[in-house]
């Protein structure tokens, strides 16, 4: 079908695009692009037509809105070279869990801080370790519960880059409370450039996995490689799982984790010293996915005026432990 974009107009409008030969051909009515998606094929072939004779911007021109807005963000773990990278600098023997190996676990992202490619990325208050997270998401097309793995492929509308930004100093002492991640990671989450349709990636498919060569540079020097068809499970398993005993809905993310070198933390981890160093204001972080194009965000002052909270009110003293 293709790739689309939102993107911002002169007017401040935000529009929808499809993307080709370089260039952002306005689509007919702006429609948000899953409600495109879900039309008829003869209607969405007309408006693709249409687009061809609209408006042509330059993508190097364009200020790219997020692609969707999703009301639920869910971010799995399904690279296993990246955690056993991650347990080198835990408690325990560094082996990956075997629980891992069982189902493909997620947490659940915070889908108001979705950011587009371009976008500035204020550091957060409080942190001297922050980090990248080179991933890819799949948009859901249409909401659904308890979806089997042979019906899957139909309910994915497409695929698009995702940075999971994290302040690991702060994700680190909130890990050791025993509920997972919060304020380390819900402050900013990059989703773009565009979405591509899964039709679009098919000279890539091995099997159920998509070969696409995945990198992450900062200031222009490549920090980490990996390639998509590392992920442990696919797509469609990813999907089957997320629905179990569960609605997912239209436009959610569900996304693959961090690659293999796709983290700082996760060479810290391997080397056991800060190399490279965490990002500083003023760097530039670009991620680049083969076949989804290139997402980009500068890291520029706190904005936040970084309210904060006393310790807990001791109720249960340490007598009574």
């Amino acid at each position: 079908m293709g790739r689309y974009a939102r993107y911002v107009g002169a007017n401040g409008i935000v529009h929808t695009g499809r993307v080709g030969h370089g260039k952002l051909h306005d689509i007919p009515g702006d429609p948000e692009i899953l409600e495109l998606l879900n039309r008829p094929a003869d209607v969405r072939r007309d408006l693709d037509v249409r687009a061809g004779r609209m408006q042509k911007l330059p993508i190097e021109d364009a200020t790219f809105a997020a692609p969707v807005q999703p009301r639920a963000m869910r971010d799995f773990l399904v690279f296993e070279a990246h955690i056993a990278g991650m347990k080198k600098s835990e408690p325990g023997n560094g082996a990956v869990p075997e629980q891992w190996y069982q189902a493909p676990a997620f947490l659940f992202m915070n889908p108001w801080s979705v950011l587009p490619t371009g976008a500035d990325v204020p550091m957060p208050p409080f942190t001297r370790k922050l980090d990248f997270e080179l991933e890819v998401a799949m948009i859901v097309k249409d909401t659904v519960k308890d979806v089997p793995i042979e019906e899957a492929a139909e309910h994915i509308a497409g695929f698009c880059l995702l940075n999971d930004w994290s302040a690991r100093d702060i994700q680190g002492d909130e890990m050791r409370v025993g509920l997972g991640p919060s304020k380390g990671k819900d402050f900013a989450n990059t989703l773009g450039p565009w979405i591509t349709t899964p039709d679009e990636l098919e000279q890539y498919r091995e099997g159920d996995r998509y070969a696409l060569e995945m990198s992450v540079a900062i200031n222009g020097e490549v920090i980490g490689t990996d390639n998509l068809r590392n992920m442990s499970w696919s797509f469609e398993e990813m999907l089957v799982h997320a629905s179990r005993d569960a609605w997912v809905g239209a436009g959610d993310v569900l996304a693959t984790g961090t690659a293999s070198q796709g983290a700082l933390s996760e060479r810290w981890a391997r080397s056991g010293s800060l190399t490279p160093p965490p990002l500083q204001v003023g760097d530039v972080v670009t991620m680049t996915v083969e076949g989804l194009g290139t997402i980009e965000n500068r890291i520029v002052e706190t904005t936040s005026p970084g309210h904060t909270v006393p310790p807990a009110r001791r109720t249960y003293g340490p007598d009574r432990l």
